[in-house]
């Protein structure tokens, strides 16, 4: 009897074993399962985001011949986009052009979306439809916005030249994508309306996670509204600051499709309306090096040192960011 109540224990012993492994093989199979879903996502990621970035990189350092690659000429691509006429001309030209995106968006659209994200924190009657209302634009493909701006600021039909006319204020109208002056300023505006929804909703994030009690606590110490903006809402805004900052930057930098649908890939008028984006596209598809051989590897380098220039800037403004961050 104890004979067999030791072989069965041994038994049971040995089945528990042999279901604890199965389990621990299932776990085990489910654990590597689950690392094989990313695996679509990086392949497309890594065909259209780092296998171009290496290649523009090797580009660079290669003469051209059309499409054709030529002899190795190591950094001269480089040299050239900032010292040969007319490349470097058209790039500084180009990139004072995004500064300028970038400042005029960060007042005009940052600013406002700043302010009407606190009015809608604020639940002023119909807040609701506002967020709706706001956002709507950017519902709508950039190049849809695009053609449709380039059809409102039509200087011969345009429906902004016919409202100021039907005001009586003849003298302000303009061929506004036609003169140099106010060609980059109407984009950039055009841009300002179509991203400010997007502000509005990451300000009103910001908002809406202020911890009420500081609020209250301010208040009860006699604080007036100003006082409240700018010494306790403010800094604990500096999130949400931070991230419109940041993709602000990137997306000025990168300016293209809104001012390729309303302007083309030649920057009219006179180069006006260029940004490093549309001189890059230009430069490597457009065939406006006038034959040169070098337009491929032009355009790479100049790709090079954007993405460069995008990267070291918004990780240093984001290093500047989290040390205030602390000492706050």
């Amino acid at each position: 009897m104890n004979h067999y109540n030791r072989t069965q224990g041994a038994e049971n012993r040995k089945a528990a074993t042999k279901i604890v492994s199965n389990n621990k093989k299932q776990r085990n199979w489910k654990r590597w399962t689950i690392h094989l879903f990313p695996i679509p996502a990086l392949l497309i990621y890594g065909l259209f985001i780092v296998y171009p970035l290496f290649a523009a990189l090797t580009y660079s350092f290669f003469d051209w011949k059309g499409i054709v690659r030529g002899e190795f000429v190591g950094l001269k691509n480089f040299k050239d986009l900032f010292t040969l006429q007319p490349f470097s001309d058209l790039f500084w030209n180009a990139f004072g052009h995004n500064i300028l995106y970038f400042a005029l968006q960060m007042v005009f659209q940052n600013g406002l979306a700043f302010l009407l994200a606190y009015v809608i924190y604020k639940k002023v009657r119909g807040s609701e439809f506002l967020k709706i209302a706001y956002f709507l634009p950017r519902l709508l493909s950039v190049i849809v916005v695009g053609f449709l701006w380039k059809l409102i600021l039509n200087p011969n039909y345009g429906a902004l030249n016919v409202i100021l006319e039907r005001l009586g204020l003849e003298s302000l109208q303009k061929a506004w994508l036609g003169d140099p002056d106010t060609a980059l300023i109407a984009i950039i505006l055009v841009n300002c309306w179509y991203g400010l929804g997007f502000g509005v909703l990451i300000f009103l994030a910001g908002f809406q996670s202020i911890p009420q009690e500081l609020l209250e606590a301010g208040k009860l110490d006699g604080a007036n509204s100003f006082s409240m903006i700018t010494r306790i809402i403010i800094p604990l805004m500096v999130p949400s600051i931070m991230i419109m900052t940041v993709l602000t930057f990137i997306q000025s930098f990168e300016a293209f499709e809104l001012v390729y649908a309303m302007q083309g890939s030649q920057g009219e008028p006179y180069h006006s309306t260029d940004t490093l984006a549309v001189y890059f596209y230009r430069l490597a598809f457009g065939g406006s090096t006038g034959g040169a051989t070098t337009a491929v590897g032009l355009g790479s380098a100049l790709a090079v040192v954007l993405f460069l220039f995008i990267a070291f800037f918004t990780a240093l403004y984001l290093k500047y960011m989290q040390r205030k961050q602390v000492d706050m």
